[in-house]
C-alpha cells in the first residue's frame, strides 16, 4: 500500500521543500512547525531597532544551484534573486588597501585563470592546477590533506569562499564537501557561480511563496506546534505526541521529520547527528552604501568577511564565528562599522558614536562543523521505521549546510516517500539517500 498523507514536522527550507514535493503528487500533506513562522534558520523579521525587516543572516545562493530554482519554479516565486549577470567576486584587504576582482567566464573551460585581470592578483595559471586534486578528495580527508592551504589563490580566494561555504576553518574541513561544492559551481563555469541574493529578503524569495503555494492548496501549516515525543510501534511510527495532544499516524501516513540535528537526536533515541556546530554572526546598519558600492565585497585584514550592501541597508556576515559570540554587542557593532566605513570608503569617516541603527544576530548553531568525524554522523534520509523519514541540512547529502542542501534534503525525503516501498531501512546506517 502506497503513502496517501504525509505529516511534515518542521517548516524550514527542508520540510517546505519535502511538503511542496509530496503536495504536488497528490499526497494530503499536514505541515507543523514549533516556532512562530515558518523558515527556520532561513527566516525575515521586522527589526524595531532598525525600523526594516532583515533576515537572520545572509543566505547566499549560486546561479547554478538545481534545487533552489526548482524549488522557487515549483511555488511560483516571482521576485527575481539579485545579483550579476556574470560571476565576479570583488576583495579589499583592509591591512594593506590592495583591491581586486576575480571574474570567471561564463563557460565551464577556465579560461579566466589565463587572463591577468580576472584572476587572482599576483598568481599565475600553474598555481590553479592544484585545485584538480581537491576535486579528487577521497572520503575522510581534510582540504589540508588534499593541497596546501597557502599563497596567494588560497590567502585572497579559497580561503574566504571555502570559508563562507563550510563555516568553519578550510584547511580542517571535510575535503569531499568541500568538492562537491567546486565541482557544481566553479567546475561549471560562471554561469553556475555567479552569486545570488534573496532580494528584498528570505521570505519574499523563498519562504512567503512556499507558505502561500501550500495554502491554495490546502495544505494546512500550523505554527507554535511542538512535538513531543514519537511514538513507535511494530517498526513505525504510530503517533506523534505534541504539546497539544496526540496525533495518531495512520497505516497509509508517512511523517518526514524536518527539525534541527539536536531536536532530532532527542525524538529518536539512537539517531546519530552531527554534535558540533559552528556560529554565524550577522550585523546590519540602517543606512545607503555609498554610489556605486560593490553588492557584495570579500574582506581580508578585518573582522568582518563579507558586505552586503541593499537599498537602504548594510549587512555583514562572519563565519566560524564562535569566538564572537559572547562579545558585547555595541562593542562588537562598532569594530565592524570602523571596517564598513574603511572598505566602502565612505567620507568623511563617521565615530563609531555616529553608528547608524544598528543589530547584531548571533546563530550560535548556525551549521554542523563541517569535519570528517561530524560529517560521518549525518544520518541518511531513510530510518529503520517504514514511514518515517529525515530531511535537513544536517542529514546526508553530500552538501555542507547551505541552502541548497535543505532543499534537496526535502527532496530526497519526499522521493522516498513516493517510491511506494514500505519497508524501513537498516539501522541507522547510511544508505541511497544521498542525491
Amino acid at each position: 500500500m502506497a503513502f496517501r498523507r504525509a505529516s511534515v514536522v518542521g517548516a524550514g527550507l527542508a520540510g517546505l521543500s519535502a511538503a511542496v514535493k509530496l503536495r504536488q503528487a497528490g499526497l494530503e500533506v499536514a505541515i507543523s512547525d514549533s516556532a512562530a513562522r515558518a523558515g527556520g534558520r532561513c527566516r525575515s523579521y521586522f527589526d524595531p531597532a532598525l525600523g526594516l525587516t532583515i533576515d537572520n543572516g545572509n543566505h547566499l545562493v549560486l546561479a547554478g544551484n538545481p534545487a533552489v530554482a526548482r524549488f522557487r519554479k515549483a511555488v511560483g516565486a516571482q521576485m527575481p534573486l539579485a545579483g550579476p549577470d556574470h560571476a565576479e567576486f570583488a576583495f579589499a584587504d583592509l591591512a594593506t588597501g590592495e583591491r581586486w576582482r576575480v571574474a570567471l567566464n561564463d563557460g565551464p573551460l577556465p579560461w579566466w585563470v589565463l587572463v591577468e585581470g580576472r584572476r587572482v592578483p599576483g598568481t599565475s595559471f600553474a598555481d590553479y592546477l592544484p585545485l584538480a586534486r581537491l576535486l579528487a578528495a577521497k572520503p575522510g580527508q581534510v582540504i589540508g590533506d588534499v593541497i596546501a592551504c597557502e599563497g596567494p589563490v588560497w590567502d585572497r580566494l579559497l580561503y574566504p569562499v571555502l570559508l563562507a561555504v563550510l563555516n568553519i576553518d578550510p584547511a580542517t574541513a571535510t575535503a569531499t564537501l568541500a568538492a562537491n561544492v567546486l565541482k557544481e559551481t566553479l567546475a561549471r563555469g560562471g554561469r553556475a557561480s555567479a552569486p545570488r541574493v534573496a532580494a528584498p529578503d528570505l521570505a519574499t524569495a523563498f519562504i512567503d511563496p512556499a507558505v502561500d503555494w501550500l495554502a491554495r492548496q490546502g495544505v494546512p501549516l500550523a505554527t507554535g506546534r511542538r512535538l513531543r515525543a514519537l511514538e513507535l510501534a511494530d517498526g513505525r511510527v504510530a503517533a506523534l505526541e505534541w504539546a497539544d495532544g496526540r496525533q495518531a499516524v495512520g497505516a497509509d501516513e508517512a511523517v518526514v521529520l524536518a527539525v534541527p540535528a539536536w531536536v532530532a537526536g532527542d525524538l529518536l533515541p539512537g539517531l546519530a547527528v552531527p554534535t558540533e556546530h559552528r556560529a554565524i554572526l550577522n550585523l546590519h546598519y540602517a543606512c545607503e552604501a555609498p554610489a556605486g558600492a560593490p553588492a557584495m565585497l570579500g574582506l581580508l585584514g578585518a573582522t568582518a568577511e563579507w558586505i552586503f550592501t541593499h537599498p537602504g541597508r548594510i549587512s555583514v556576515t562572519i563565519s566560524a564565528a564562535d569566538r564572537l559570540v559572547d562579545s558585547p554587542r555595541e562593542a562588537l557593532a562598532s569594530l565592524v562599522w570602523g571596517e564598513v566605513v574603511a572598505a566602502l570608503g565612505m567620507s568623511p569617516a563617521p565615530m563609531p558614536a555616529q553608528m547608524p541603527p544598528w543589530q547584531v544576530v548571533k546563530e550560535k548553531r548556525a551549521t554542523f562543523a563541517a569535519t570528517p568525524a561530524q560529517e560521518a554522523l549525518r544520518p541518511p534520509a531513510r530510518t529503520p521505521f517504514a514511514n518515517l523519514f529525515l530531511a535537513g541540512d544536517w542529514v546526508a547529502n553530500g552538501l555542507p549546510a547551505t541552502i541548497e542542501g535543505a532543499l534537496r534534503s526535502g527532496e530526497v525525503a519526499a522521493r522516498l516517500v513516493l517510491a511506494q516501498d514500505l519497508a524501513a531501512g537498516p539501522p541507522f546506517s547510511r544508505d541511497e539517500s544521498t542525491p
